[in-house]
């Protein structure tokens, strides 16, 4: 009597449908079917947050009466902003540091705000047909170009001492380039418009 028999290998795959058929019956997956997400279904709450968009003003539907409450409210703002109010002044200006730096670059006058109407006169007589008056315009120019940018040297030199002095610390970084900006702008087009006089005493306010 032999030790040992030997096994056959059931053919054509008979024996893993027999082991298959007597465990959990596993159905055939179907290709027109998705297969899964990939990721665990959103709770109601983030579906709800997701949907949620921000609420936009329909211009269309607003009434004359709403547009000129929302005119004038902007209005009211834009003067505030530009009367140096603090809570509507945006934050490169707020502060009573910036307040003093303004009022030291308002209190006097300034080379670099005379250049943009002077070089439109440079510009009117560079039409002309005289050589020499373009030449010596031009000359002029330049010149106030050199002129304004030692004056912005003096202003900050004066400016950083005075700093020092009423807030005991050194100026802020930025501080140079704020003032140097504001003296090139016209008096008249500055944003905060000037709160002192020329000739006014420079203290902290």
């Amino acid at each position: 009597m032999p030790l040992w028999k030997k096994s056959t290998a059931p053919a054509d795959g008979q024996g893993t449908s027999a082991g298959l058929s007597s465990g959990a019956t596993v159905a055939p997956a179907d290709p027109s079917r998705p297969q899964g997400k990939g990721r665990p279904t959103p709770r109601r709450k983030e579906a709800e947050a997701a949907n949620r968009r921000p609420l936009v003003v329909d211009k269309k539907s607003m009434t004359a009466d709403d547009k000129a409450r929302m005119r004038a409210e902007r209005g009211r703002v834009r003067e505030a902003m530009m009367a140096g109010e603090e809570k509507y002044l945006p934050a490169r200006d707020r502060g009573p540091e910036r307040r003093f730096l303004r009022d030291a670059v308002d209190v006097r006058w300034n080379v670099g705000e005379l250049l943009l109407p002077i070089m439109l006169v440079v510009l009117a007589l560079s039409l002309l047909p005289f050589d020499a008056m373009r030449v010596w315009s031009f000359l002029a120019a330049y010149g106030l170009m050199l002129y304004a940018v030692i004056d912005c040297w003096l202003l900050w030199r004066r400016t950083k001492k005075r700093f020092v002095a009423a807030f005991d610390k050194e100026p802020p970084k930025g501080s140079a380039w704020y003032v140097v900006l504001r003296s090139f702008q016209m008096r008249m087009s500055r944003v905060p418009r000037p709160a002192v006089e020329r000739g006014a005493e420079l203290h902290r306010r």
